[in-house]
């Protein structure tokens, strides 16, 4: 039995919950572009975002571990996929659409820089009076510009919910300028659910990696509360956290947080009487989040990984070596711009000469930076 597109809609209209989001209501493409036969509008995006030069490249970017530091640390790529899962599992439990939540959830980080959050800082101080950066609109501008992958139209040429979801992306960390999104109306529940996803899969894997790596180690999480519950619920008391606990206790603690998310969302989505993706839009709060007593442990756990693995200083050590290659580079290539590839000179008059070497930098993994700091600035390195 074959399905064709038609068919997959309307099992998917059958199968969401009243406010959730149809792929067959899209605001559509900003170009003219033909639909396939047996996929939806969502899971083209998500297809096209997966062969893109950009997606590949996030297997060597930094979460919090550079790249050469160990084969078993997350990586932006990693980090990626683990945000679409917990993304999808939320989104079939609470009626949203399964396809856009991925797709938002794998295209979300496109445009991070190399180094993580260190070198994001680090392109935004030397982009300041240049148009400044941040991944966010990095991403949007991948997706529909620097992506050259269809001689019809620029970028991917994706649906007006996916590039929304993209813009509308917020974390503590990340403010969404959605001018050109509808701002007076918050994300949708997808755009929501990926959101919650990306804090809960990084504070979590954060956690597993601090584990890993002995800068945390479970003496220094006596009294954090979700730590004591997980201790409870093992009744581990041994002062040595073999692989096979840690494994057990990091899945547990996921399947925690997703569980009270998932009640106390479909709590609020009772109270608010929301029909349509609009009424959900158009509420002064996000209907997605975790109850008052799981919010407040999460808070406390963040916190805990703030002070003692983000700042620890094998960290900031990376961070500042991080600033620094970021910063050599980007002014050396402002200085000299016959030192960047050709075919990146070619992009300077059309781009001008600063976004141009922004979007050159912001596209290096770790590894290729760090290559690219020796040949410029080590005597001893060939050009």
């Amino acid at each position: 039995m074959i399905f064709t597109r038609q068919q997959l809609e309307e099992i998917e209209d059958r199968s969401l919950a009243p406010y959730g989001m149809r792929s067959k209501d899209s605001k559509g493409r900003a170009h003219l572009d033909h639909e396939p036969e047996h996929r939806t509008a969502f899971q083209r995006d998500r297809d096209r975002i997966i062969h893109t030069t950009a997606f590949r490249r996030l297997e060597y970017k930094t979460q919090v571990f550079i790249n050469f530091e160990g084969d078993y640390f997350r990586t932006r790529l990693t980090h990626t996929i683990e945000v679409a899962q917990i993304g999808r599992t939320l989104a079939r439990a609470l009626g949203g659409n399964e396809d856009l939540v991925e797709t938002v959830c794998l295209a979300h980080d496109l445009g991070h820089s190399p180094f993580g959050h260190s070198g994001e800082v680090s392109l935004a101080r030397l982009m300041k009076d240049h148009g400044s950066f941040d991944h966010n609109k990095q991403s949007l501008r991948i997706v529909t510009e620097l992506e050259q992958r269809y001689p019809e139209f620029p970028g991917l040429n994706l649906t007006w919910e996916v590039r929304e979801g993209m813009v509308k992306h917020e974390s503590e960390y990340d403010i969404s300028d959605a001018r050109d999104f509808s701002p007076d109306l918050r994300g949708n529940l997808e755009t929501q659910i990926a959101n919650v996803a990306d804090e809960l899969a990084y504070t979590t894997h954060d956690l597993d990696d601090g584990l890993r790596s002995g800068m945390i180690t479970p003496h220094m999480l006596d009294g954090i509360a979700l730590w004591e519950i997980l201790r409870d619920t093992f009744k581990w008391t041994s002062p040595i956290l073999d692989d096979m606990e840690r494994h057990r206790m990091i899945r547990h603690l996921v399947g925690l947080m997703v569980t009270d998310m998932v009640d106390a969302t479909d709590a609020r989505l009772r109270e608010s009487g929301v029909k349509s993706p609009l009424d959900i839009q158009r509420l002064k709060h996000n209907v997605i989040g975790y109850s008052e007593d799981v919010q407040r442990r999460n808070r406390e756990l963040k916190d805990f990984l703030y002070r003692k693995l983000y700042r620890h200083y094998r960290v900031v050590r990376m961070q500042v070596k991080a600033e620094r290659i970021i910063t050599d580079l980007f002014n050396a290539y402002r200085a000299e711009p016959a030192i960047l590839p050709d075919h990146v000179q070619k992009l300077i008059d059309k781009r001008g000469l600063e976004r141009t070497i922004c979007d050159h930098i912001a596209g290096m993994t770790d590894r290729y930076a760090i290559e690219e700091h020796q040949k410029l600035f080590n005597p001893g390195e060939k050009p």
